[in-house]
């Protein structure tokens, strides 16, 4: 019997933890896969990600078995398409602000009339040898499409938003609706009414939330909140902490 994908365990409400990964470089993947997370997300939005890399870090994941999400640069057909054919397991879009682009956002990243354009011969089709059945199939039965809530039309709309079909789950943006609403820090009243008003509508919808995650220790509180997909931070943060650490022996 086969491992459940990336997909099924988010659907079924799993505690999934993962990170955003910053650094376009395959290697940083590989080694990635050794630490036993549940997934990654390459950062084409805020981070130095070209298509170029972007395909060569999502063969790394997909040879390796590390289930690769792409935040993508923007709410677009284009790089929705991009990010599926070369492998991704699914997408996080930014900044779906109304119903009306997530019904736009479904649709680029599904095939069908006005949707995703098929092509056999890239490497979600396997290069042409897998049957056009089953790239269907597997388009509609296993990507994954998460709506960024982080602005205040968002919050507003994020009902309809989470009721749409082929949107899959909601995705906290606490940093943009800080700023977005004109707050002070994240943990102003107006972004926690935000926060729960999202995992309320996920639950209404009977979709998975997902947000970033303050830390490890953080884990445990938000999972209480009705996150079930956690962005514990990125590689950087990683590699930043990391070498916090050793400079801070010279102080013991």
């Amino acid at each position: 019997m086969s491992e459940p994908s990336l997909r099924q365990r988010l659907l079924s409400h799993e505690f999934l933890l993962g990170l955003f990964v910053k650094t376009p470089a395959h290697e940083v993947i590989e080694v990635l896969a050794l630490s036993g997370i549940d997934f990654v997300c390459l950062d084409s939005e805020h981070a130095a990600f070209d298509r170029a890399r972007l395909d060569l870090c999502l063969a790394m994941a997909k040879a390796i078995g590390l289930p690769s999400l792409v935040r993508v640069s923007h709410a677009a057909a284009a790089p929705i398409l991009q990010a599926l054919d070369a492998g991704a397991a699914g997408v996080v879009v930014p900044h779906v602000d109304s119903v009306e682009k997530a019904h736009q956002v479904a649709r680029w990243a599904h095939y069908g009339i006005g949707g995703r354009g098929y092509a056999g011969t890239t490497r979600m089709g396997g290069f042409g040898t897998r049957p056009r059945t089953e790239v269907l199939d597997f388009n509609r039965t296993q990507n994954i499409v998460i709506a960024q809530i982080e602005d205040p039309s968002g919050v507003d709309a994020v009902d309809e938003i989470a009721a749409v079909d082929g949107i899959d789950a909601l995705f906290i943006g606490k940093a943009d609706l800080t700023v977005g609403y004109g707050a002070a820090d994240q943990n102003a009243e107006v972004v926690e009414q935000a926060y729960d008003k999202i995992v309320a509508a996920g639950r209404k919808a009977g979709k998975p939330v997902a947000g970033v995650i303050g830390g490890v220790k953080a884990a445990a509180s938000v999972r209480e909140r009705g996150i079930s997909m956690g962005f514990v931070g990125t590689d950087h943060s990683l590699i930043l902490n990391g070498a916090k650490a050793i400079a801070a022996l010279k102080q013991s």
